[in-house]
């Protein structure tokens, strides 16, 4: 059974005396009832506004996929996240990266762990993991460049003092087997433990499909003297998995072909990512004030190789296969310094949020063509059948005229403050400003040619919030985020686009935040998103850029979630979205096209009820309009709906067991896509069995 001993760093005690009580408890402390299960709601958010900041006080649409929505679901990754958050869905990522795909627009960068930049292309494992923040809308304020339709935050579990003996064992379909473990406990009243680690290995429905991951994470907390703490958190963490980027389509549809062919050479087609961080986080009680310095250091190594179809011929019966590979290695350094204080008036109270970021971002990048026939060949595709759609010739790598050999350092330094305004018992205005100093120096080793781009941005955020009764709250924001030249992988800086103004994400919303009972919350949110300065080659001048307004998303999304009864646990949401380019950017992107991976209707619902104390029921429906696969508008995947359920069993108070059926329906689907001719194929009826043990 988990015990509790308190300590004297314990956030409770560093905040308890601190800036965090000093306003309205009414406002800002969050009501705990004990006995009641709150578990499908998860803890406020503190990467949404850098403070401890009730969810229903913050301005914006935020989603939080709580540690136990993670175990109850069988949850393993950032595309199983996204099926349960209104308006958002998961890109192909071309088979071996998270692609989010957020109001609109797709970024394979605005990732963060702890509030810190996670932004190499790989998939993301929970296994770590405490909740996940989905912050809806550009972030740019608290974020710095990207989070263009919002940003995706990792909050990891970390010592805190509290002893934790559990182990994890699932088994299922397709070979899948996973082992989990996370032990914590207190050394002494100063000091603390925890270790998480992960082990996996699955095969596919898909032809020689396979994964293999690995993962540990050390996390320590030192207390020092009373009115500070200390944590240490550092990760290793491995993947290794095959390729694979789906089916190509014919006639403006999905190829019809069986589930398990693999379009391409699965043998060959291979991705393996390395990632070692080291984060120390130090905070200091100054007894009204609040000092945090967050540190990160994170070392990615990447390489992926891809054999995978492209268009199919007019007659339906042969496919074309390419190939290439890519390795990237990246070293992000980031420092965040944040001081916290209240400033108390007659008539309003201030809760300042005064900070600085520096960065530095290291990247190589390399690739080769895939060239098939003989090492000297100039032939960069075969066409093969599509009853057998596997290369017959050999494939040699090396690099075309136009591949990348890149080298490139990014330099970041930011400032910022933030002041959550308090009037009366009603108002709230959350006002904050960010500067950032961006400077890519970035060189191409095949030429030598080196380019330097140097951005100075202002993101603003504006927020109104009224209470319309203690459980309601009503509000309007405004924010903008910066894209550089560069973009959100630091690879696309050219000498034709290096002196253009940055990409800029504007958004506009309105909503209401509502604690309908003490075991419900639910959102609702209204906005619009524009898309700036896009990038197009002016039709009067040949050769050269005109930027543009090219984008805009609208849409509403609701969510609600929470305990309906101490027995039944849901969550829910809906979103409508209509995303469209509003001026053509190329002949493949034209006015008027929606963008792709966008259905205009999606929902989901899972709830799980506990019959008695000992056996449990889950039941969900994830289901989602047609979309296109490409700006082209070619192709358009079908809607579909999903239905999963689980059933779960406490065999004593050490042992859980738990069933997970995925699919149930058996439904034939497509789950995502890369462009017209990479389509992901949803995964058929799979069984995940649990054994959850806590001693």
């Amino acid at each position: 059974m988990k015990h509790t001993k308190v300590l004297s760093f314990t956030i409770a005690m560093a905040l308890s005396s601190s800036v965090y009580a000093t306003v309205d408890a009414t406002t800002l402390d969050k009501v705990e009832v004990r006995g009641f299960p709150f578990i499908y709601q998860g803890d406020n958010p503190k990467s949404a506004m850098k403070t401890d900041t009730e969810l229903k006080d913050i301005p914006q649409s935020v989603s939080i996929i709580t540690e136990q929505q993670i175990q109850d679901l069988a949850l393993h990754g950032m595309a199983d996240v996204l099926r349960y958050v209104p308006g958002a869905n998961m890109a192909q990522g071309e088979g071996h990266r998270d692609a989010p795909v957020l109001r609109g627009n797709v970024s394979t960068g605005d990732f963060y762990t702890d509030g810190i930049r996670d932004d190499v292309q790989y998939y993301r494992d929970l296994y770590n993991v405490s909740q996940v923040e989905v912050l809806k809308g550009p972030n740019a304020m608290i974020f710095g460049r990207g989070g263009s339709g919002g940003v995706i935050n990792r909050a990891l579990k970390q010592a805190n003092g509290d002893t934790i003996q559990s182990l994890n064992f699932q088994a299922g379909s397709d070979s899948f087997y996973r082992a989990q473990a996370d032990f914590g406990a207190a050394i002494n009243d100063n000091t603390a433990y925890r270790i998480n680690a992960l082990f996996e290995n699955a095969d596919s429905f898909r032809d020689g499909v396979s994964s293999e991951l690995r993962g540990i994470a050390p996390s320590f907390a030192f207390g020092i003297g009373d009115n500070s703490r200390m944590v240490l958190n550092a990760e290793y963490f491995t993947d290794n998995r095959t390729v694979d980027r789906g089916i190509p389509s014919y006639q403006g549809k999905p190829l019809i072909t069986n589930r398990s062919t693999f379009f391409g050479d699965a043998d060959t087609s291979n991705a393996s990512t390395d990632v070692a961080s080291f984060d120390a986080l130090y905070e200091y009680d100054f007894g009204g004030a609040v000092l945090r310095n967050h540190f990160r250091i994170a070392n990615y190594d990447k390489f992926y190789q891809n054999v995978y179809p492209g268009a199919v011929n007019v007659t339906g019966t042969q496919v074309s296969i390419s190939a290439y590979n890519n390795d990237t290695d990246r070293q992000n350094i980031f420092n965040q310094t944040d001081f916290i204080f209240d400033i108390e008036q007659t008539n309003a109270t201030h809760r300042m949020l005064v900070g600085m970021e520096l960065g530095r971002q290291d990247t190589q990048n390399f690739r080769e063509t895939g060239y098939f026939g003989s090492p000297l060949s100039t032939t960069t595709s075969e066409m093969v059948s599509v009853n057998n759609p596997r290369p017959t010739l050999p494939i040699f790598y090396r690099q075309s005229a136009t591949d990348a050999d890149n080298s490139g350092v990014a330099k970041i330094a930011a400032v910022y403050v933030q002041d959550q305004m308090y009037f009366g018992e009603n108002w709230q205005i959350i006002a904050g400003l960010r500067y950032d100093y961006f400077d890519m120096d970035f060189i191409n080793n095949r030429s030598n040619l080196r380019i330097k781009q140097t951005d100075n941005t202002v993101s603003p955020r504006f927020g109104v919030i009224y209470q319309a009764t203690p459980e309601l709250n009503l509000y309007a924001s405004y924010s903008s985020a910066y894209v550089p030249r560069a973009g959100d992988q630091l690879t696309s800086l050219t000498l034709s686009n290096a002196n253009l103004d940055p990409e800029q994400f504007i958004n506009s919303e309105i909503g209401l935040k509502w604690q309908l009972s003490q075991g419900i919350f639910t959102t609702l949110a209204l906005y619009n998103l524009d898309r700036q300065n896009v990038a197009v080659s002016d039709p009067n001048n040949p050769g050269q850029s005109q930027l543009i307004d090219a984008q805009n998303s609208k849409g509403l999304e609701w969510e609600i979630a929470g305990n309906i009864t101490q027995q039944l646990q849901v969550t829910a949401g809906y979103a409508y979205q209509d995303a469209e380019i509003t001026q053509t950017i190329s002949t493949t992107a034209l006015k008027g096209a929606a963008i792709p991976l966008v259905p205009k209707n999606s929902g989901f619902v899972w709830g799980r009820w506990d019959i008695n104390t000992m056996w449990g029921l889950g039941l969900g429906i994830t289901s989602q309009s047609a979309v296109y696969t490409s700006t082209s508008n070619k192709v358009k995947l079908p809607g579909f709906t999903r239905i999963d359920s689980a059933l779960y069993f406490t065999q004593n108070q050490y042992l859980e067991w738990q069933l997970n059926i995925e699919n149930m329906t058996d439904k034939y689907y497509y789950s995502s896509a890369h462009n017209d001719n990479n389509i992901s194929i949803g995964t058929p009826r799979a069984y995940i069995l649990s054994a959850n043990i806590n001693f």
